[in-house]
Protein backbone atom coordinates (compact mmCIF):
# COMPACT_ATOMS: atom_id res chain seq x y z
CA UNK A 1 0.00 0.00 0.00
CA UNK A 2 1.10 3.62 -0.83
CA UNK A 3 1.30 6.57 1.44
CA UNK A 4 1.73 10.17 0.96
CA UNK A 5 2.30 10.84 4.92
CA UNK A 6 2.54 14.54 4.23
CA UNK A 7 -0.05 16.91 2.47
CA UNK A 8 -2.00 19.94 3.68
CA UNK A 9 -5.36 21.28 2.77
CA UNK A 10 -6.45 24.77 3.74
CA UNK A 11 -9.48 27.89 2.42
CA UNK A 12 -8.09 30.94 2.23
CA UNK A 13 -11.42 32.83 3.55
CA UNK A 14 -9.84 30.84 6.94
CA UNK A 15 -6.14 31.99 6.53
CA UNK A 16 -6.42 35.98 6.97
CA UNK A 17 -3.08 36.97 8.41
CA UNK A 18 -1.56 33.58 7.69
CA UNK A 19 0.83 32.00 5.45
CA UNK A 20 0.62 31.85 2.06
CA UNK A 21 1.09 35.37 1.16
CA UNK A 22 -0.44 36.44 -1.80
CA UNK A 23 2.26 36.69 -3.89
CA UNK A 24 2.81 32.78 -3.77
CA UNK A 25 0.82 32.58 -6.81
CA UNK A 26 0.96 28.77 -7.33
CA UNK A 27 -0.33 27.97 -3.63
CA UNK A 28 -2.57 31.10 -2.89
CA UNK A 29 -5.97 29.45 -3.24
CA UNK A 30 -8.24 27.26 -1.82
CA UNK A 31 -7.04 23.32 -1.88
CA UNK A 32 -9.94 20.60 -1.11
CA UNK A 33 -9.47 16.75 -1.48
CA UNK A 34 -10.91 17.24 -4.77
CA UNK A 35 -7.53 18.69 -6.28
CA UNK A 36 -5.92 16.33 -4.82
CA UNK A 37 -7.30 12.97 -5.50
CA UNK A 38 -6.52 12.45 -9.54
CA UNK A 39 -2.83 13.16 -8.40
CA UNK A 40 -3.25 10.67 -6.28
CA UNK A 41 -4.96 8.12 -8.60
CA UNK A 42 -1.84 9.21 -11.06
CA UNK A 43 0.49 8.87 -8.79
CA UNK A 44 -1.34 5.27 -7.39
CA UNK A 45 -0.98 6.12 -3.80
CA UNK A 46 -3.52 4.81 -1.35
CA UNK A 47 -3.86 7.07 0.91
CA UNK A 48 -2.61 10.51 3.06
CA UNK A 49 -1.72 12.04 6.27
CA UNK A 50 -3.12 15.59 6.50
CA UNK A 51 -1.08 17.55 8.14
CA UNK A 52 -2.11 20.94 10.01
CA UNK A 53 -1.31 24.23 8.17
CA UNK A 54 -2.42 26.91 11.55
CA UNK A 55 -1.79 27.08 15.57
CA UNK A 56 -5.57 26.65 15.65
CA UNK A 57 -8.16 24.05 17.13
CA UNK A 58 -10.30 24.78 14.56
CA UNK A 59 -7.66 23.97 11.44
CA UNK A 60 -7.20 20.50 13.88
CA UNK A 61 -11.05 20.45 13.77
CA UNK A 62 -11.23 21.22 9.78
CA UNK A 63 -8.90 18.52 9.39
CA UNK A 64 -10.74 16.02 11.25
CA UNK A 65 -14.03 16.85 9.80
CA UNK A 66 -12.06 16.14 6.00
CA UNK A 67 -10.70 12.77 7.31
CA UNK A 68 -14.52 11.46 8.23
CA UNK A 69 -15.79 12.42 4.87
CA UNK A 70 -12.83 11.01 2.80
CA UNK A 71 -11.95 7.50 2.80
CA UNK A 72 -8.30 8.31 1.12
CA UNK A 73 -7.37 10.35 4.29
CA UNK A 74 -5.98 7.62 6.43
CA UNK A 75 -4.74 9.98 9.45
CA UNK A 76 -4.35 13.31 10.90
CA UNK A 77 -1.42 15.26 12.58
CA UNK A 78 -3.24 18.18 13.81
CA UNK A 79 -2.03 20.82 17.01
CA UNK A 80 -2.89 22.15 20.46
CA UNK A 81 -1.29 24.27 22.81
CA UNK A 82 1.19 21.43 24.65
CA UNK A 83 1.75 24.23 26.82
CA UNK A 84 -1.77 25.00 27.95
CA UNK A 85 -2.48 23.86 31.66
CA UNK A 86 -5.31 21.60 29.88
CA UNK A 87 -2.93 20.33 27.12
CA UNK A 88 -3.06 16.77 28.77
CA UNK A 89 -7.27 16.94 28.44
CA UNK A 90 -7.10 18.55 25.15
CA UNK A 91 -4.89 15.75 23.92
CA UNK A 92 -7.07 12.80 25.14
CA UNK A 93 -10.32 14.66 23.92
CA UNK A 94 -8.37 15.00 20.64
CA UNK A 95 -7.38 10.91 20.93
CA UNK A 96 -10.64 10.10 21.11
CA UNK A 97 -10.86 10.36 16.82
CA UNK A 98 -9.87 6.84 15.27
CA UNK A 99 -8.02 9.05 12.59
CA UNK A 100 -5.72 11.47 15.18
CA UNK A 101 -2.15 9.99 14.45
CA UNK A 102 0.13 12.93 15.83
CA UNK A 103 0.62 16.66 16.81
CA UNK A 104 2.70 19.36 15.41
CA UNK A 105 3.45 22.33 17.01
CA UNK A 106 5.39 24.80 14.79
CA UNK A 107 9.03 25.04 15.72
CA UNK A 108 9.57 27.00 12.55
CA UNK A 109 7.82 29.60 13.14
CA UNK A 110 8.85 30.44 17.15
CA UNK A 111 10.89 33.00 18.34
CA UNK A 112 12.74 30.83 21.25
CA UNK A 113 14.73 28.20 19.13
CA UNK A 114 15.26 26.46 22.89
CA UNK A 115 11.27 25.79 23.10
CA UNK A 116 11.43 22.70 22.42
CA UNK A 117 13.80 21.90 25.72
CA UNK A 118 11.39 23.81 28.46
CA UNK A 119 10.07 20.94 30.73
CA UNK A 120 7.00 22.59 30.74
CA UNK A 121 6.18 19.77 27.57
CA UNK A 122 6.66 16.99 29.39
CA UNK A 123 2.63 16.62 31.16
CA UNK A 124 1.56 17.42 27.09
CA UNK A 125 4.05 14.64 26.00
CA UNK A 126 3.43 12.21 28.97
CA UNK A 127 -0.61 12.56 27.04
CA UNK A 128 0.87 11.82 23.79
CA UNK A 129 3.01 8.72 24.55
CA UNK A 130 -0.54 7.38 27.09
CA UNK A 131 -2.58 8.21 23.65
CA UNK A 132 -0.19 6.47 21.57
CA UNK A 133 0.04 9.63 19.28
CA UNK A 134 3.18 10.76 17.13
CA UNK A 135 5.48 13.88 18.05
CA UNK A 136 5.76 15.71 14.19
CA UNK A 137 9.10 17.94 14.58
CA UNK A 138 8.82 21.25 11.82
CA UNK A 139 12.59 22.53 12.26
CA UNK A 140 15.01 24.35 10.81
CA UNK A 141 19.02 22.77 10.91
CA UNK A 142 19.23 25.72 13.98
CA UNK A 143 17.08 23.78 15.72
CA UNK A 144 18.27 20.20 15.80
CA UNK A 145 20.68 20.42 18.66
CA UNK A 146 17.13 21.48 20.77
CA UNK A 147 15.50 18.85 19.27
CA UNK A 148 18.28 16.10 20.33
CA UNK A 149 17.73 17.29 23.78
CA UNK A 150 13.97 16.36 23.60
CA UNK A 151 14.10 13.34 21.56
CA UNK A 152 16.52 12.11 24.59
CA UNK A 153 14.42 13.62 27.24
CA UNK A 154 11.00 11.13 25.88
CA UNK A 155 12.28 7.90 24.13
CA UNK A 156 8.89 6.07 24.31
CA UNK A 157 7.58 9.65 22.19
CA UNK A 158 7.46 8.73 18.34
CA UNK A 159 9.12 11.65 16.49
CA UNK A 160 9.18 12.31 13.14
CA UNK A 161 11.52 15.43 11.45
CA UNK A 162 9.47 16.81 8.85
CA UNK A 163 11.22 17.94 5.25
CA UNK A 164 15.02 16.77 6.20
CA UNK A 165 14.42 19.60 8.71
CA UNK A 166 14.82 22.22 5.42
CA UNK A 167 18.25 21.83 4.86
CA UNK A 168 19.68 25.49 3.44
CA UNK A 169 20.47 23.89 0.09
CA UNK A 170 20.71 26.79 -2.30
CA UNK A 171 23.32 28.10 -0.01
CA UNK A 172 24.62 24.38 -0.01
CA UNK A 173 25.35 24.35 4.18
CA UNK A 174 25.58 20.67 4.01
CA UNK A 175 28.18 19.10 6.74
CA UNK A 176 26.70 20.94 10.05
CA UNK A 177 23.06 19.85 8.86
CA UNK A 178 24.40 16.21 7.94
CA UNK A 179 26.29 16.16 11.49
CA UNK A 180 23.31 16.93 13.49
CA UNK A 181 21.04 14.78 11.64
CA UNK A 182 23.25 11.90 12.53
CA UNK A 183 23.25 12.45 15.69
CA UNK A 184 19.41 12.16 15.61
CA UNK A 185 19.15 9.34 13.54
CA UNK A 186 21.30 7.81 16.00
CA UNK A 187 18.26 7.61 18.61
CA UNK A 188 15.41 4.61 17.40
CA UNK A 189 12.52 7.17 18.51
CA UNK A 190 13.31 9.52 15.59
CA UNK A 191 12.61 8.77 12.23
CA UNK A 192 12.42 11.21 9.34
CA UNK A 193 10.71 12.59 6.12
CA UNK A 194 11.86 12.35 2.84
CA UNK A 195 9.59 15.57 1.91
CA UNK A 196 9.70 19.01 1.21
CA UNK A 197 13.41 19.09 -0.27
CA UNK A 198 12.48 21.01 -3.27
CA UNK A 199 11.35 24.05 -1.88
CA UNK A 200 14.48 24.47 -0.24
CA UNK A 201 16.67 24.05 -3.08
CA UNK A 202 16.14 27.22 -4.81
CA UNK A 203 17.39 27.77 -8.67
CA UNK A 204 19.22 24.86 -8.31
CA UNK A 205 16.23 22.25 -8.02
CA UNK A 206 15.99 19.33 -8.91
CA UNK A 207 19.41 18.23 -9.44
CA UNK A 208 20.76 19.60 -5.91
CA UNK A 209 18.25 17.42 -3.76
CA UNK A 210 19.75 13.96 -4.18
CA UNK A 211 22.85 14.29 -1.90
CA UNK A 212 20.22 15.38 0.38
CA UNK A 213 17.67 12.57 0.20
CA UNK A 214 20.34 10.23 0.15
CA UNK A 215 22.09 11.31 2.84
CA UNK A 216 18.43 11.04 4.64
CA UNK A 217 18.34 7.80 3.63
CA UNK A 218 21.59 6.61 4.45
CA UNK A 219 21.25 8.05 7.92
CA UNK A 220 17.72 6.85 9.24
CA UNK A 221 17.87 3.65 7.11
CA UNK A 222 15.06 1.81 4.94
CA UNK A 223 12.98 1.93 8.15
CA UNK A 224 13.37 4.95 9.11
CA UNK A 225 12.38 7.16 6.60
CA UNK A 226 8.89 8.53 5.43
CA UNK A 227 7.52 9.59 2.03
CA UNK A 228 5.36 12.38 1.37
CA UNK A 229 4.41 14.91 -1.33
CA UNK A 230 3.94 18.15 0.84
CA UNK A 231 1.63 19.08 -1.77
CA UNK A 232 0.27 21.99 -2.69
CA UNK A 233 3.77 23.54 -1.35
CA UNK A 234 5.73 21.50 -3.71
CA UNK A 235 3.76 23.46 -6.50
CA UNK A 236 6.21 26.15 -5.90
CA UNK A 237 9.12 23.86 -7.08
CA UNK A 238 7.26 21.25 -9.33
CA UNK A 239 4.24 18.76 -9.45
CA UNK A 240 3.31 16.26 -7.27
CA UNK A 241 3.67 13.32 -10.05
CA UNK A 242 7.33 14.38 -10.91
CA UNK A 243 8.64 14.52 -7.45
CA UNK A 244 7.15 11.07 -6.75
CA UNK A 245 9.35 9.54 -9.41
CA UNK A 246 12.03 11.80 -8.23
CA UNK A 247 11.96 10.03 -5.04
CA UNK A 248 11.35 6.78 -6.73
CA UNK A 249 14.42 6.60 -8.89
CA UNK A 250 16.40 8.01 -5.14
CA UNK A 251 14.98 5.11 -3.07
CA UNK A 252 16.27 1.42 -3.86
CA UNK A 253 13.97 -0.64 -5.66
CA UNK A 254 14.00 -3.34 -2.12
CA UNK A 255 13.03 0.10 -0.13
CA UNK A 256 9.94 1.17 -1.65
CA UNK A 257 7.81 -0.64 0.09
CA UNK A 258 8.92 0.82 3.26
CA UNK A 259 9.57 4.29 2.32
CA UNK A 260 6.30 4.64 0.19
CA UNK A 261 3.83 3.13 2.52
CA UNK A 262 4.90 0.42 4.99
CA UNK A 263 6.85 3.18 6.97
CA UNK A 264 3.88 5.44 7.37
CA UNK A 265 1.89 2.60 7.97
CA UNK A 266 3.87 1.75 11.57
CA UNK A 267 4.48 5.12 12.48
CA UNK A 268 1.19 6.80 12.50
CA UNK A 269 -0.77 3.51 13.35
CA UNK A 270 -3.02 3.99 10.30
CA UNK A 271 -5.93 1.99 9.08
CA UNK A 272 -8.12 2.57 6.32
Amino acid sequence: MRIDAHQHFWRLAERVGEWPPAELEAIYRDFAPDDLEPLLTEAGIDGTVLVQTMERDADTAFMLDLADRHDFIFGVVGWTDLKAPDAPDAIARLARHKKLKGLRPMLQGLSDDRWITDPALNPAVAAMISADLAFEALVFPKHLPHLLVFAARHPDLRIVIDHGAKPEIAEGRFVEWRAAMADLAALPNVSCKLSGLLTEAGDQRPQAVRPYGETILDLFGADGVIWGSDWPVVRLAGDYKSWFDQCRDMVSKDHHTAVFGGNAIDFYRLTR
